[in-house]
């Protein structure tokens, strides 16, 4: 018997990579862009935020020499910032509302049915996103003044409500794509229709994404200007995007304090919806291992 030899495999060891001068200016570019980028994001927001709490703040960023509260004390009120935001909760409540029910019930034959021109329907409502609205205002502005909806805060969230459809729909649909439809035809051997598993079984499962597509329908419509500017010209129906213009005086004169103090108070109501949705929008669909079994 000859004994047996084992070979022992050497590996090469391998030398701790270097950058490279190319390399290292290009990711110190990259971080020179991200922190000019940051700064800019930034400076606005600390422009606000030391306006709001001088009482001489001017355009510049600056610290304030005494820090007070006369600039909020001065916009509580009723007339000048309450009604205004108000006015912005109803809008952007009831378009975000009636843009949700109309978009799950328009996404859902869209996501289970297999229908001949669904996909040139769906690069249609596709399209219909990137329609300017500045284009359609005249059209609509007509349309308006002949049916007597002018001042009408109704059909201005009407008006809202379609414009935020396409988007809307589009992305209902794929979330609505994620729900399995066995779980559809587990309910319908039970005997629901289509409209109880509907509600039943796929909206309880995509909430996240209702939830997703309402906070971004509202963000539009709170922020919207140029819709209420035109359609909306009572003070008594102006949302907050349209009475801020109020801050800007006559001839040039704007009183920055106040005008910073409103815009704080302007995003409260945003940051309070999305903590409000963080616990629908920040889970999964939890519908891990619902067909099993």
């Amino acid at each position: 018997m000859t004994p047996t030899t084992t070979s022992v495999v050497t590996t090469p060891r391998r030398t701790p990579s270097v950058a490279s001068p190319r390399r290292r200016t290009g990711r110190a570019f990259v971080a020179v862009v991200l922190i000019g980028v940051g700064v800019a994001f930034l400076v606005p927001l600390a422009w606000i935020v030391l306006a709001a709490l001088d009482p001489a703040a001017t355009v510049s960023v600056k610290l304030p020499e005494s820090f007070t509260l006369d600039n909020f004390s001065q916009i509580m009120t009723w007339d000048q910032t309450f009604r205004p935001l108000w006015n912005s909760a109803v809008i952007s409540g009831g378009t975000a509302i009636l843009t949700v029910l109309a978009s799950v019930l328009a996404a859902y034959p869209l996501s289970r049915y297999q229908m001949r021109f669904r996909k040139p329907f769906l690069y249609a409502i596709l399209f219909g996103t990137c329609l300017p609205i500045t284009a359609m205002m005249v059209p609509v502005y007509a349309l308006f003044v002949n049916l007597g909806l002018l001042d009408n805060v109704p059909g201005t969230v009407f008006f809202l409500t379609a414009t935020s459809l396409p988007m809307a729909i589009w992305m209902t649909k794929n979330f609505m794509d994620s729900v399995p439809v066995s779980l559809e035809e587990a309910a319908w051997v039970d005997g629901a229709g289509s409209m109880t598993a509907l509600a039943r079984v796929v909206v309880p499962l995509m909430r996240p994404g209702i939830a997703v597509v309402f906070i971004f329908v509202f963000t539009q419509a709170w922020g919207n200007f140029f819709v209420p500017f035109v359609l909306l010209f009572s003070p008594g129906n102006q949302p907050a995007a349209v009475a801020i213009y109020n801050f800007f005086g006559t001839y040039g004169t704007i009183a920055y304090g106040r005008l910073a103090a409103f815009s704080l108070l302007y995003s409260v109501p945003v940051l309070v919806l999305y903590l409000l949705v963080q616990r629908f929008s920040g889970g999964s669909f939890a519908m891990s291992g619902a067909v099993k079994g």
